[in-house]
């Protein structure tokens, strides 16, 4: 059996598509570099990320970009023997306005290089390049409306768009409109109709898809009257969240939707999402009204689907620690000046910068926390001899929220380890005790909700610092309205009065226990 999710952790908003025998998958990546991550497959069940979209510095600038800006809802194709992905950067999103702009990019190969960014619009996000049977091409978006007397869904635009020249022609025409928000559209042809594919009721535990569908492209479109996929009537399903989904047809013609959802658990004060929004599959069906439909009936999500016949999984490669495409960056590249692995074989060299309050040039190296039954180590290798001096191992969802185990300096002590955390409104300084000189490994255990950071002793025990502490502050529903990403976890540096912090990390490694296990522990 398939088991979702088939993209764990951090990886919302999925477009996929088939080329040949070949499956793609592209997901947001908000404010972490490089942007738009790529993931592929030969069985649906396998996938490995094999890079990312915007990769150059040239193309993609987020400094000052805020928490669960930049990069949302990217749309694969392929037409015309090229690869094609529009996208949105969101530069502001704390009150009704989004300054935001949408952009093209196309390849031969989805491994790169990728064109130069093309400016498409700025009326709303989500956009997606419908290529039609006649060779036309149009995008469709959200057209977002900030008054405040106005519902803020002021439907999907569409125009065309000339690739000769490079822009969009002639004028924006409205084509859909709903009562109920309406994102993430993905326009298709079949059978003489044309069909939109759109996320509906917002990011959280209202989210579904709905179909629409015209005999003209213009429209009006008519609206299924029952849900694709939703699980907001079902408060016990494991699979929360569902909506925003895109069609995949095997070669054999089966069908299937790539959707994001999430996984919660119980916290204290109600569920809590510290992995983010993830990537789901599910098989569906054409019914005899001409609607998609969920092969097994309903339209809740399935955490096992059944098997299909494929080739063979393509071969991941062997890739040292903090090599590889999973890795990622704040908001600006790696480059040797802060991050690099050539100085000391086997060792990441991280050059201390700013906090990690930042939005501009953080020094942190993280990759997506994927299980919350876990444990995660590194050793690090440095000596603070200031207080504004630190570095260690951080499980860290945005500038809001965090929890970090930090090696830094005491007048008194030296050499110290404590644990920073970091809620909305409040940053907490624990445990804070002497280490010895020399390489020291750090551990981080995740239980469910629960995490507590250890020190290994010199004697090889481990060492609890720090009080127990919980993920809360890491996840989707809390803090600041609009967050959506997800816990990531790794390294950090900071030098807040630029003394030229050099700090070494060596053997980072993560420890899940399978997704069986998972389940035969059962919710907390």
């Amino acid at each position: 059996m398939i088991t979702n999710p088939i993209l764990p952790g951090f990886h919302p908003d999925p477009s996929a598509i088939r080329v040949g025998t070949r499956y793609l998958i592209a997901t947001s990546t908000f404010e972490w570099f490089p942007g738009i991550s790529l993931h592929a497959s030969t069985d649906l069940r396998t996938w490995r990320p094999i890079g990312s979209v915007l990769c150059r510095p040239d193309h993609l600038d987020l400094r000052g970009i805020p928490d669960s800006g930049g990069i949302w809802a990217p749309a694969l194709s392929h037409h015309d023997g090229l690869y094609w992905v529009v996208f949105t950067i969101v530069r502001t999103m704390s009150g009704p306005h989004k300054d935001l702009d949408n952009y093209l990019v196309t390849a031969a190969d989805p491994g790169g290089p990728w064109s130069d960014p093309i400016y498409l619009n700025s009326s709303g996000f989500d956009p997606s390049l419908f290529h039609g049977e006649d060779g036309r091409k149009y995008l469709v978006n959200v057209n977002w409306d900030h008054r405040g007397d106005r519902f803020s869904f002021g439907g999907v635009l569409l125009q065309e768009y000339d690739h000769r020249r490079h822009e969009l022609v002639g004028e924006p025409a409205i084509i859909f409109r709903s009562d109920e928000l309406m994102e993430g559209s993905h326009l298709f042809e079949r059978d003489g109709w044309y069909y939109m594919m759109l996320a509906e009721g917002g990011t959280g535990y209202n989210h579904g898809i709905r179909l629409a569908r015209s005999t003209a492209l213009r429209g009006p479109y008519e609206i299924d009257p029952r849900p694709l996929l939703t699980s907001r009537d079902d408060p016990c399903s494991a699979i929360q969240k569902a909506g925003h989904g895109q069609l995949l047809t095997t070669p054999d013609g089966e069908h299937f939707i790539v959707h994001l959802g999430a996984r919660p658990a119980m916290g204290r004060q109600g569920l809590r999402c510290p992995l983010g929004r993830e990537t789901f599959l599910q098989p569906v069906h054409w019914d005899g009204d001409g609607w998609l439909r969920l092969v097994d009936g309903g339209h809740h999500p399935a955490e096992q689907i059944r098997e299909i016949e494929t080739v063979l999984p393509e071969p991941a490669p062997d890739l040292p620690p903090f090599d590889g495409p999973e890795w990622m960056s704040l908001r600006v590249p790696t480059d040797p000046s802060w991050a690099d692995l050539g100085v000391r074989p086997g060792w990441l060299r991280l050059r201390g910068r700013e906090s990690l309050d930042s939005l501009f040039h953080q020094s942190l190296l993280a990759r997506r926390l994927s299980s919350l039954r876990c444990s995660i180590e590194v050793t690090v290798d440095v000596d603070p001899e200031h207080f504004t001096q630190s570095a260690g191992l951080v499980l860290y969802y945005n500038t809001t929220g965090y929890h970090y185990l930090a090696v830094t300096h005491d007048e008194r002590w030296g050499r110290v380890v404590e644990v920073v955390s970091k809620v909305p409104g409040q940053t907490r300084e624990r445990g804070r005790r002497p280490t010895g000189r020399g390489p020291v490994r750090l551990r981080a255990d995740v239980n469910r909700l629960h995490l507590t950071f250890s020190v290994a002793q010199p004697d090889g025990r481990w060492e609890q610092i720090g009080p127990d502490l919980d993920l809360d502050a890491l996840s989707d529903e809390i803090g600041p309205p609009l967050r959506f990403t997800g816990t990531m976890v790794g390294v950090c540096a900071q030098d807040l009065a630029r003394r030229c912090l050099l700090a070494d990390f060596a053997g980072f490694s993560v420890h899940a226990e399978t997704d069986r296990d998972q389940r035969d522990h059962g919710a907390d």
